[in-house]
């Protein structure tokens, strides 16, 4: 299997909001994946009463987040956190071998549909585009995707890119937006 895991994510747009967080172990790192989750409620919840104001300006259209970084970096963690932070009570299984796992959460804001992707196991960018995920990137619902680089540009531009590094016993979360929705998002975390 060709290792492109090594490519970087250069999104054809513009950086919005950059921010640099410093995850000192575990803990640190599932307590940012709580405050995000709250970050994209309050996002939704904002997009929505806009658009309850103005019928002409769509409410919330989903995200995608692309996470970088080498193996055990903490994305899955993250994922895990931030889902139990939106609610979710169930297991939430690592995607390798499924390649998607997907989360439906209730908030008060109504049902949440999230999809965990984990794109490691693809040796071709094809290999996605024969896989139909398209369709939930377009369904509204929050994408999270491990090793996007293995789709190389067929998933566009995301919304936020979180690049995971290790930093001694820690981390250092580097979070970029690229859309307005992406930085409302960063914002709040």
């Amino acid at each position: 299997m060709p290792d492109n895991s090594d490519l970087p994510i250069q999104p054809p747009a513009a950086v919005l909001l950059e921010r640099q967080f410093a995850l000192a172990d575990e803990a640190a790192t599932s307590a940012f994946g709580v405050r995000f989750a709250e970050a994209i409620e309050s996002t939704r919840n904002a997009a929505q009463r806009v658009h309850d104001s103005n019928a002409a300006i769509p409410g919330f259209q989903g995200l995608q987040v692309q996470l970088t970084g080498d193996l055990g970096a903490g994305k899955t963690t993250l994922v895990r956190a931030t889902l139990r932070g939106l609610g979710h009570t169930g297991r939430v299984r690592s995607p390798t071998y499924t390649l998607v796992e997907p989360y439906a959460v209730q908030t008060p804001d109504g049902e949440l549909e999230l999809y965990h992707f984990d794109l490691y196991r693809f040796t071709d960018p094809a290999e996605w585009a024969d896989a139909g995920f398209r369709e939930y990137f377009d369904s509204g619902a929050v994408c999270l995707v491990e090793w996007p680089q293995r789709a190389g540009s067929l998933l566009g531009v995301p919304d936020l890119v979180f690049s995971l590094d290790v930093d001694g016993d820690g981390r250092l979360l580097i979070a970029r937006a690229y859309s307005e929705s992406g930085k409302a998002c960063l914002e709040r975390c």
